[in-house]
């Protein structure tokens, strides 16, 4: 059987930070238009939550809009993780889709602490705030009894948008296997934690992500102007859409650093019996149902911080600042943004700063990124390659520094995120590799040492 042949493919890709819809030629998996706008959570009501409404009016716009210049043949879906949809028997939200970033009351906290699995079981640590949708559910449940009442189906992200346009409910395994708490990936089922909530029942069907789940609803189309059917995917966890087109043609062992919000790295090819859960790693699921050792911080976040506050930069003038920097002895310790990643607890100053340019504080800035980048391949055993793809992949300094550090090759692929070139790929398409850019580890002098110097100021 024949995969299905589409020209071009629209991509609703919703992040932490960003949403938009992009349009893919399947030829060149080149990105032919895209609208995008602000991810932004209403605050007020049962608790902080996306504006779902908004972002359905902005998708239907934009698709709209997409369909009629440049048009598309399907439809894909990738989202963030740390997010499910409870909806109730019409099919409508039961309850607001909550952000992630809220954090619940004490009691709620430990009480979960005490009910969840343990880590050798699904591989998924115990994260702060909603980070761990089983802690979401938990929440819900427990605070709002009455609306909680009324949850008939229980909905990962990604395929709350695919069952709006569709009408077809389903979960999918990148999603459910995201740091959820939910799913055993040895077993590749629900982990004991979705009966002790008493939800199981209520968890929609597994589907694979490269199904194709149905055409858009007949409303929906006349609304959108679709000339003929279009077929919707499944859709696939955001982190995991980017890592699909490498796991299609590179052979293992690689590692892929994934850079949005959050820096997400994959150490493809190792195993899950050397994971330290108190240090932020765990086991994604891949498209394939596939356990992969992967660690984390929210580097994205960060680096967007320490940009507004550091101000505007010439680059090359930083990357001249690294001997300056390394030299002195001028760091920066984690944790900017708490909660998360291969240093808990740890609370961000800076060290030797007096008196810095803003080049040499960008410099050190890049430093501290490429040194928890390190430390999170560290974590996995990540071996091979390293594959750096979204914005992180235009920072020539960093690249330079975490090749040092890793003394390996880095490949940069630079431009847009491969969260929309990945959930394209559902749809049957074969992959396009896309202009790498090699960094070849070259030493940097002194900076052996300066990693020594920074670990020790940690402690």
């Amino acid at each position: 059987m024949t995969a299905p042949s589409y020209r071009r493919i629209a991509v609703l890709d919703i992040g932490k930070t960003n949403a938009k819809v992009v349009v893919l030629d399947s030829a060149t998996g080149a990105e032919i238009a895209v609208l995008k706008r602000p991810n932004v959570a209403i605050k007020t009501g049962l608790y902080p939550h996306y504006d779902i409404e908004a972002l359905w009016s902005f998708a239907l716009d934009a698709l709209k809009s997409l369909a009629r210049e440049p048009g598309f043949d399907a439809i894909s879906i990738t989202t963030h993780g740390a997010a499910a949809a409870l909806l109730d028997r019409d099919g409508g939200l039961a309850m607001p889709v909550i952000d992630y970033e809220h954090e619940y009351p004490e009691e709620i906290r430990d009480a979960y602490t005490a009910l969840r699995p343990a880590f050798d079981e699904t591989f998924s640590p115990r994260l702060t705030m909603g980070l761990n949708v089983g802690a979401q559910l938990h929440y819900q449940k427990s605070a709002f009894p009455e609306a909680f009442a009324e949850v008939a189906t229980i909905l990962t992200y990604a395929q709350y948008w695919t069952a709006r346009l569709t009408g077809v409910a389903a979960n999918e395994l990148t999603s459910v296997g995201c740091h959820t708490d939910l799913w055993n990936p040895r077993t590749g089922d629900y982990s004991s934690l979705v009966d002790r909530l008493g939800v199981r029942a209520l968890m929609a069907p597994i589907r694979s992500a490269f199904d194709a789940l149905g055409p858009v609803l007949p409303g929906i189309a006349d609304q959108l102007g679709l000339a003929a059917p279009v077929p919707v995917y499944c859709g696939i966890h955001d982190s995991n859409a980017s890592l699909l087109p490498h796991l299609v043609h590179r052979a293992a062992p690689f590692a892929v650093v994934s850079t949005g919000t959050w820096v997400i790295n994959f150490g493809v090819g190792g195993d899950l019996d050397h994971l330290d859960a108190k240090r932020d790693a765990l086991a994604n699921v891949d498209a394939y149902g596939r356990a992969v050792p992967s660690s984390r911080f929210m580097g994205g976040r960060e680096f967007e911080i320490l940009s507004a506050e550091i101000g505007p930069v010439d680059e090359k003038a930083a990357q001249a600042a690294i001997g300056p920097v390394i030299e002195k002895g001028m760091m920066l310790l984690p944790n900017i943004a708490p909660g998360s990643g291969p240093f808990p607890g740890k609370a961000s100053r800076w060290i030797g700063a007096e008196g810095a340019s803003r080049e040499e504080r960008h410099a050190a800035a890049c430093l501290y990124l490429a040194l928890m980048t390190d430390a999170c391949l560290g974590l996995i055993g990540a071996k091979g390659p390293v594959i750096v793809e979204g914005p992180f992949a235009l920072n020539e300094t960093y690249l330079k520094l975490l090749a040092a550090l890793a003394g390996r090759d880095v490949l940069a692929l630079p431009g847009s995120t491969g969260t929309s070139q990945g959930a394209a790929l559902l749809t049957g398409i074969r992959p396009v590799s896309g202009a790498e850019t090699h960094v070849p580890p070259v030493e940097v002098a002194g900076l052996a040492a300066y990693r020594d110097r920074w670990y020790a100021a940690m402690e």
